[in-house]
């Protein structure tokens, strides 16, 4: 197993800048995963690890080795990388069983079930080895192309939206098939993504790149429950921001007292995740217990497993929003009380 350790990369393409002093430590063996919006840097720091682009500056390492700084660039083939297109670049012309092998040593093609235990690595039958690209499924094809970039035993997999291509059902499924995989092989692995709920899930570790900049990275539980700043609050999921007095630990708003996960003073914006809201229904003109607040049901938006409930609250200009499991579900214009678990987010109020 090897670590990566990227420290001030610097990178773009001609006269165009990129990545901006990006550092970054991707433990050995660990999943990290590359998350932002689009043209935010994500496959350009996943090209300068795999030696596809080489960086207008900083320094990369690989395990102990320098793959790239100021007086060295390791060639790709040279830095036992594994790379997965999100097309996944299977060679048409092929078979699977070709495709697996292609690159590999005469005497590694020859060796008496390879091709099968890499089929079976990633949780596809030896049946298909036979078969070419276009006779398999998009699900098969992608643990295909992940099944060919281990088949080199590399250290280090860098994986590029390996999964967007896919329906819901068959993106769970073969996710779950390529943790499992990469788990087995021990490998490192970078993963580039724009789905929030997919880095969250996969990764050990998130980074947060904007604007070629990382803003936040840590645990996927903390980067959610704690963002950097409220835009990347939005960008990680719904998030329910109100302006709120803070007294310490403690911040009045439209929800009442609201505690404070980061200690704040004066005018402040809180940042709350709908889950976070309770809601309780209510007889029309009930007084609410202590330690609530009233609110009427605007909008129900179901999704089967949870529904998300737009409530309009005394004291906040914009509907709040809670997240409630899919039954049983409050209807339009009822009245409800509500309360907070759990803490808030402070940012000081721009």
């Amino acid at each position: 197993m090897n670590s990566v350790t990227i420290s001030g990369l610097t990178a773009g393409y001609e006269s165009t800048p990129v990545l901006d002093d990006v550092s970054l430590t991707v433990a050995a063996g660990s999943t990290t995963a590359i998350l932002g919006p689009s043209g935010g840097g994500k496959t350009t720091l996943l090209r300068a690890v795999a030696g596809f682009l080489r960086p207008a500056g900083g320094r990369i390492e690989i395990g102990d080795l320098v793959v790239s700084d100021t007086a060295t660039f390791v060639a790709p083939h040279r830095r036992a990388v594994g790379y997965v297109r999100q097309d996944g670049a299977l060679f048409p012309h092929l078979d699977v069983a070709g495709n697996l092998t292609f690159g590999l040593s005469r005497a590694a093609r020859r060796r008496p079930g390879a091709v099968e235990e890499l089929l079976e690595l990633v949780g596809l039958s030896p049946d298909l080895a036979r078969r070419r690209p276009d006779q398999l499924s998009g699900g098969q094809q992608q643990r295909v192309a992940l099944a060919r970039a281990l088949a080199r035993r590399p250290t280090v997999v860098l994986l590029d939206e390996p999964f967007s291509s896919l329906d819901a059902g068959l993106r769970a499924q073969t996710r779950s098939a390529t943790a499992a995989a990469l788990a087995e092989r021990q490998a490192t692995t970078l993963l580039v993504t724009h789905d929030q709920a997919e880095a969250l899930s996969f990764a050990d570790q998130v980074a947060v790149l904007r604007h070629g900049r990382l803003v936040q990275v840590g645990a996927p539980a903390v980067v959610y429950t704690a963002p950097a700043d409220p835009e990347l609050a939005h960008f990680l999921g719904d998030a329910v921001v109100l302006p709120a007095q803070a007294h310490g630990a403690l911040a009045l708003c439209a929800l009442g007292a609201v505690d404070l996960l980061n200690p704040a003073y004066g005018a402040v914006n809180i940042v709350l995740r709908p889950e976070q809201i309770k809601l309780t229904e209510v007889a029309a003109n009930a007084r609410h217990p202590a330690g609530t607040v009233p609110a009427v049901v605007r909008k129900v938006a179901y999704y089967g497993h949870d529904a998300l409930v737009e409530l309009d609250l005394h004291g906040s200009a914009a509907p709040v929003l809670a997240r409630l499991a899919g039954v049983p579900l409050p209807s339009p214009g009822s009245p409800v009380t509500l309360h907070v678990t759990g803490g808030a987010n402070a940012f000081a109020r721009g």
